[in-house]
This record gives C-alpha cells, structure tokens and sequence, in this order.
C-alpha cells in the first residue's frame, strides 16, 4: 500500500498485496466461502449469528426489546461470529449470508427455514412479523423506514469511511479523515436537529429507525466508536446526547449490548445466549467479582 501523492492508479487493478490495517488479514475481493463449517442451531424459533458491533447490537436489541413485549414467539440463539478469525467465511454462514457480514439470522419458526440477512432487512422482518416497533399509519411508518434507511445509507460514511481512516487504516491520511469527518459531523447535525423537534427519531414513539440508528450514532455521542469522542466535539450534539441517555435507561437496550459482546469489561460481555437466565447469571458473576 501507498500513501504517496504521486501514486497514479493502474488501468486495471489487480489484488497482489495486503491492504493494510486492522483487517489487512481478512479482506479479500471475492466472495464465497473459504472452509466448511455448519452453523449451530439451538432449541429457539430464531437463530442469529452476529458479533457485538454496531450492527449486531441492533438487533440483539430488538430481540430483547420483542421479548420485554411478552412476543414470546422472539426466543432466540444468539451465536458467536469472530470476523477477526473468518467466521463468517465457512460455509454454513455464507449459506446464510452470502455477503458474509454479520449478522445473520434464520427464522426456523416454520416448517421451512428462512434466512434473513442485513441488519436493516433483519428490525423491518422481525417488526412485520411480530406487529410491534412499526407504525401502522401510513405516514409515521413512512417516517419511521424513512429513517431506517437513512441509518443503512449513512453509516458507512462513519464506519468504513471515519472510522477506518481515523483508527484502523495503516498510515494516517489527512484528507480522508478530513473528508469523512465533514460527513459524520453533517450526519450527527442531521440528527441533532430532528431530536430538537421530536423526542425520538421518527415521531414521538420508540421504533425500530431508534434502534438502529443508537448503536452506531448513539455510541458515537457516548465516546464507545473509534476513540473519536473529542475529536468530533459529540458533546455538542446536545439533543442526540439526551436521546442517547434516554434509550440507555431501557433494559432490553442494556441486555442487547451484551449479547455477542467480546470487548470492554468482562461483566459486560455475554458471548453467546440461548436463555434469558444467561444474563441473570452474568450478574451474578458481576456481584461475586466485586465482592472478591
């Protein structure tokens, strides 16, 4: 890889060395499957397959949020993906998402299995088929994908833009750190202004354009994304940091972050959950390190 103003991009590119970077060790331009491994399947109706990120998190929230309804039709399986180790490159995921990103999840409810993949697709199919967390009304449920949608298209310009420039890229480029903070402060503007006229994203109901949109601008307001709290200013963001305080007062929200999570304190992380004993147990082993 080069950094050097003078580089000239070749006619036809060609994959012959490393990228660089945190995920040099995985990034690859073809698609498919590089080993066969079969995906685990627990006793619930719904089986996901996802990591702690941003992206997974939406829905382990949404999962919890559906059973804090009493949608006891939402039990669900929350297995482990690495995609530091390729996880998501056996064949079993790949058959589940062939874009290997994470999450997926397979809804084994019926007498067919159905796949379902991209976190957005992933809160719109759960909404529809457990009735909740989606306006009926024509107009708010417009607003509310709407927003969705806005979330899907936006943050990769925070994630594979801002934040692989600013943290995880080789060398550190001031024009593509430049570029991709412009768009994440206009992002976070965005958003600011609509909390200043609604007390939450699509209206004045907790939807699913909420719970996508928390674990990515949400965690960049409360410093958890890239080390970039101070460099973006977040604290600015005045109305973004109230809805952010507000939605991690719910408890399925605190119980969403933990699922998959392999990073942070260890009393904050549940790296696979098939019951929801799991987290009752994990508090109790918080209790027991604090008592020691």
């Amino acid at each position: 890889m080069t950094s050097s103003p003078d580089y000239v991009p070749p006619k036809v590119w060609t994959w012959n060395k490393p990228s660089g970077g945190r995920f040099a060790t995985i990034n690859r331009p073809i698609a498919g499957p590089t080993h066969d491994k079969d995906l685990p399947v627990g006793r619930h109706p719904l089986q996901l397959y996802s990591l702690g990120t941003p992206n997974g998190v939406k829905v382990t929230i949404m999962l919890e949020e559906l059973l804090a309804l009493g949608r006891r039709g939402a039990e669900y399986d929350a297995w482990l993906i690495r995609i530091g180790d390729g996880d998501q490159f056996g064949s079993g995921f790949v058959a589940a998402n062939p874009n290997s990103k994470i999450p997926a999840l397979v809804d084994r409810s019926g007498p067919t299995p159905i796949r379902v993949f991209e976190s957005g697709s992933i809160l719109l199919y759960l909404a529809e088929k457990f009735g909740a967390f989606l306006p009926a009304e024509t107009g708010a449920r417009a607003e509310c994908l709407s927003w969705l949608f806005w979330q899907m298209g936006a943050a990769p310009y925070l994630g594979g833009g801002f934040g692989h420039f600013y943290a995880y890229a080789p060398t550190k480029i001031e024009y593509a750190i430049d570029r991709f903070a412009m768009e994440v402060k206009r992002q976070l503007d965005v958003l600011d202004r609509r909390l200043a006229e609604s007390e939450y994203i699509a209206g004045g109901t907790y939807t699913i354009a909420d719970i996508a949109i928390f674990p990515w601008y949400g965690g960049l307001a409360k410093g958890w994304l890239y080390g970039a709290a101070e460099f973006l200013s977040v604290q600015d963001y005045k109305h973004v940091q109230r809805w952010a305080d507000m939605l991690l007062e719910r408890p399925a929200v605190k119980r969403g972050r933990m699922v998959n999570r392999i990073s942070g304190e260890p009393s904050s992380q549940l790296h696979e959950r098939h019951d929801a004993s799991d987290f009752a147990t994990k508090t109790q082993d918080k209790v027991a390190a604090a008592a020691s």
